[in-house]
């Protein structure tokens, strides 16, 4: 559904600090990818793929800190990334990385709002079968 938020991106400078430090205060469970250089982050219970069991929790990821995600992010569905993409630069915000695919799973892409926030955009590909 467009406009809920569906991820959260938290950077880091040291990783193991950074996982260590959110799996031993919130229990978050942590799946490293290292051929994307990511960490994926379940923050409650999932069901055999992966997708939360509990109504209004998001899942979320953890990378290296650099531009444009030097600050927690958090990611907005919406249903087509160039349109977004329009709209947020009519009213005052910046494209800062395109759509790039992610996997078979949908595409993701980040701008900058109109208060110069990063945020996040996600573009689920509706051929994924879940």
């Amino acid at each position: 559904m467009a406009g809920e938020v569906v991820h959260f991106e938290i950077p880091y400078e040291r990783p193991e600090r950074a996982k260590k430090f959110y799996s031993e205060i919130f229990g978050w469970k942590l799946n490293d990818l290292p051929e994307m250089k990511y960490t994926l982050v379940s923050t409650g219970p999932v069901d055999e793929k992966g997708m939360l069991t509990r109504p209004g929790m998001i899942n979320g990821g953890m990378m290296l800190r650099k531009a444009p995600v030097k600050s927690p992010v958090v990611t907005i569905s919406v249903d087509n990334i160039e349109k977004t993409f329009e709209m947020i630069e009519a009213r005052g915000g910046k494209t800062l990385i395109k759509r790039q695919q992610v996997g078979d799973m949908g595409w993701s892409a980040y701008a900058k709002d109109s208060e110069g926030n990063v945020i996040g955009l996600w573009q689920t590909n509706p051929n994924h079968k879940m």
